[in-house]
């Protein structure tokens, strides 16, 4: 057959953008954003959007620059990633419970132009831009208007504000296509060393996928009821801001969460679709009887973010949640693996089923391949369930590469042409992946990435501390925390802080979910005869200290 070549019919970009554009059209005046007692249908959210991205442009924005939003899940933030990009601006959020250090590091290291503030996250910015170098160039703030929420002092007269950008905005702007898909639309920093932050860059294209794939993989139907218990500022909630619009579904918006007002919103709203890290589910399940509410029907919940207990789901699944489990890290934009449910596996056991659905699965459609390669021969491992190896993955939807980060970006995406994921784990003989530990010490906290080396480094700076190692302590709760070993300096072994003083010391000088949950003091810490710390002996160590159940107190 003659080769045809592509034309200006078939080679537009791919970008999710579009689709509220279509949703706007099909699903105009059915209900889109639901925040308290605000509700927005389609047709009014699409020229809000309009809106910002025309308001952003006439004050300058341009394409590739960063726009940065520090907010929770509420109506702006949703709207902020179609409108953001909208202006040909790069659309950046900011995990909000990060400190004022690490959230310093991140605005200038993306050179953000202007910055999105929470009413509630005010001072936390404000004291990140006070740790800027004199030299700096501040981005410019604006504020997001909440009538919910007592803010405490009054914004200067003259502070720009969302609402207001959204008042002065042209709702038939023409937003700004991009001119290839292959152009930046996502940053968004991985937890880390903030010495070091790690900027992933997507773009159109990859979200494109990511969103349409999230969509086919859960088969999330035409206009589900969904509920944001996940944050939006968590990989961009997993691309799914995009991917319910594709379908027309209603976003049900919350500021912060509990048990109990997650069962009365689902009563209230009749959810049936929602995401969460496991942590998420615990709460469910542990709920207090008088904080629950009986479901409308079953509820479909998302996970990912940390393996999940398979107690967890046993008993998530025993209260008429329908829960599917997936895995995909901030580098893929959402989830690149998905626990496919197979039927025969439903005449199995219920602890059976969740031991099954607590594997993290098979790629998904939109992605390529995934599979896990033995760290020495880089082959792939044997499908046995026990040989370890590194999960490796190619696909549409990863990363375009870390900013300003050529060296990490090439350590991650090598010449083989595999993403390499970091996370160890195996391969089941029926070709389902299962994470079996992490390299690099990470430990996943209520789907919270902390870097051991960053708890370390700042445990390090205590004058009594000699060494410090962290590692993973099992947790009811938060599925894993951080548990701290140390060894103190001589001078300070007759007068030694106690755990409590140390813990409070952290809670000083890192995020709260960061802080150690434990800190066992010990005259030496087990070393290899070349003096690197055995940190699988402290693993044990830590593990024979007893799983702990600590209260929700980070929602």
């Amino acid at each position: 057959m003659e080769a045809l070549k592509p034309t200006p019919a078939n080679t537009c970009p791919l970008t999710p953008l579009g689709f509220i554009d279509r949703a706007a059209t099909v699903y105009g005046d059915y209900p889109s954003v639901v925040y308290n007692d605000t509700v927005y249908t389609w047709t009014q959210t699409y020229h809000r959007c309009l809106r910002l991205a025309s308001s952003l442009a006439s004050m300058g924005i341009r394409k590739g620059d960063v726009v940065s939003v520090v907010a929770p899940n509420v109506p702006a933030m949703y709207e902020m990633h179609f409108g953001v990009p909208m202006s040909g601006a790069i659309l950046n959020t900011i995990n909000i419970r990060l400190n004022a250090h690490t959230v310093s590091v991140l605005l200038r290291h993306c050179e953000a132009k202007l910055v999105f503030v929470d009413c509630q996250s005010r001072s936390l910015v404000e004291e990140a831009l006070s740790l800027f170098p004199k030299d700096q160039r501040f981005p410019l703030l604006v504020f997001i208007d909440d009538d919910s929420v007592e803010e405490g002092r009054p914004l200067p007269p003259s502070s720009p504000t969302y609402e207001g950008l959204i008042e002065m905005g042209d709702p038939d702007f023409k937003w700004v296509r991009p001119e290839s898909e292959w152009e930046p639309m996502i940053l968004n920093y991985t937890s880390g060393t903030t010495s070091a932050p790690k900027g992933v860059v997507h773009c159109h294209r990859g979200i494109f996928m990511m969103s349409l794939d999230s969509v086919i993989n859960w088969s999330l139907p035409k206009q589900p009821v969904y509920l944001w218990t996940l944050p939006m500022f968590h990989a961009n909630g997993w691309s799914f801001p995009w991917g319910v619009a594709a379908v027309g579904g209603t976003n049900i918006c919350l500021r912060r969460f509990d048990a109990k007002t997650v069962y009365a919103t689902i009563e209230k709203h009749s959810v049936t679709h929602m995401c969460g890290a496991p942590v998420v589910l615990n709460m469910l399940a542990n709920a207090a009887d008088s904080d629950r509410r009986p479901l409308p029907g079953t509820v479909q919940i998302l996970t990912a973010g940390a393996p999940p207990p398979a107690a967890v789901l046993f008993r998530t699944e025993a209260l008429g949640f329908s829960v599917s489990h997936g895995y995909g890290l901030t580098e893929t934009a959402g989830l690149c693996t998905s626990c496919a449910w197979k039927p025969n596996w439903d005449r199995l056991p219920g602890n059976e089923r969740a031991r099954l659905k607590a594997r993290q699965g098979v790629r998904t459609l939109g992605t390529a391949e995934v599979d896990v390669l033995d760290a020495v021969t880089g082959e792939p491992v044997k499908r046995d369930g026990e040989t370890i190896g590194e999960i490796v993955i190619r696909g549409g939807s990863v990363m375009l590469g870390y900013l300003k980060d050529p060296e990490g970006t090439a350590q991650s995406i090598r010449a083989d042409g595999w993403f390499y994921t970091g996370d160890v784990g195996v391969m089941h003989a029926d070709g389902y992946v299962e994470i079996k530990d992490r390299s690099k010490d990470v430990i996943i906290s209520g789907g919270e990435n902390i870097s051991s080396v960053e708890v370390e480094s700042m445990l390090y700076t205590h004058p009594a501390v000699n060494e410090a190692a962290v590692v993973a302590r099992p947790d009811e709760f938060w599925g894993e925390t951080p548990c701290a070993f140390v060894s103190l300096k001589e001078e300070y072994k007759k007068k030694a802080p106690s755990e409590a003083e140390m813990i409070g010391y952290c809670k000083e000088r890192m995020p709260k979910y960061m802080v150690p949950k434990r800190v066992v003091f010990q005259a030496d810490l087990p070393k290899t005869s070349t003096g690197k710390i055995q940190k699988f002996v402290l693993r044990d160590m830590a593990k024979a200290l007893g799983g702990s159940n600590t209260v929700a107190s980070r929602m």
